[in-house]
């Protein structure tokens, strides 16, 4: 769970948000003014600031200098200015957002997992699919692109996908069963003849450029044939 350090010198305002907070699924630790909140954040080690701007001791933005010098965690200002050249003072110190009082605890927890959502890492790219190559055919699946003897083909995705399948196991009988499931992967019922006419589709496409990819296996279904 995450954990939040909320600094503020009116009592009510922490309990309220940590009750929200909480609730929400993080953990809490408190702090009534600056000096406090240093001390708390190096006892704590929490993922995330609410750092009220005006208090005692040590206001919002001398406790985000310091911080600063050392450390990249994320701070939302609490401030009861709504004045702009404070919000971008608070920006330009280091905050990440600026929260204006009086306002709503679940707008403050909306905040925070937005900030901790925008730190995270970016989910990794999958690994682009391979480019099928089988004779004089090519098909780059990241672009539904096919290719014979490098004269393009332009397949619809339902045929692509058939022609994808019969290419990546080359002499592989398919059955039209097998390839209602590459052609239809939400479990679509459709008859033979559907997939039958996708075939012909396909032959048809290549047969203009004088290859014939796709063989017959009668009384079982197809299979691929290089050219």
């Amino acid at each position: 769970m995450p954990k939040v350090l909320v600094v503020d010198d009116d009592p009510h305002i922490r309990s309220v948000l940590c009750f929200a907070l909480a609730r929400d699924g993080f953990q809490t630790v408190e702090a009534a003014d600056g000096l406090e909140a240093l001390a708390r954040f190096a006892e704590a080690a929490p993922d995330i600031l609410l750092l009220d701007v005006l208090m005692p001791e040590m206001d919002g933005t001398e406790v985000c200098r310091r911080l600063r010098r050392t450390s990249a965690v994320p701070v939302i200002f609490l401030s009861s200015r709504d004045d702009e050249v404070d919000r971008i003072l608070g920006l330009e110190l280091g905050g990440d957002d600026y929260v204006t009082k009086p306002f709503s605890p679940r707008e403050v927890v909306a905040r925070v997992r937005a900030v901790l959502r925008r730190l995270q890492p970016p989910e990794p790219e999958a690994p682009a699919d391979p480019v099928v190559q089988r004779g004089s055919l090519r098909l780059i699946p990241d672009r539904l692109e096919v290719f014979w003897a490098d004269a393009p083909v332009v397949l619809t995705v339902t045929e692509f996908a058939i022609l994808r399948a019969m290419a990546a196991a080359p002499g592989k009988v398919f059955t039209r069963d097998a390839l209602m499931t590459v052609a239809y992967p939400d479990r679509r019922i459709v008859s033979d003849r559907t997939i039958d006419s996708h075939v012909r589709h396909i032959r048809a496409k290549f047969a203009a450029l004088g290859a014939e990819p796709i063989g017959t296996v009668h009384g079982l279904g197809y299979r691929f044939q290089a050219g």
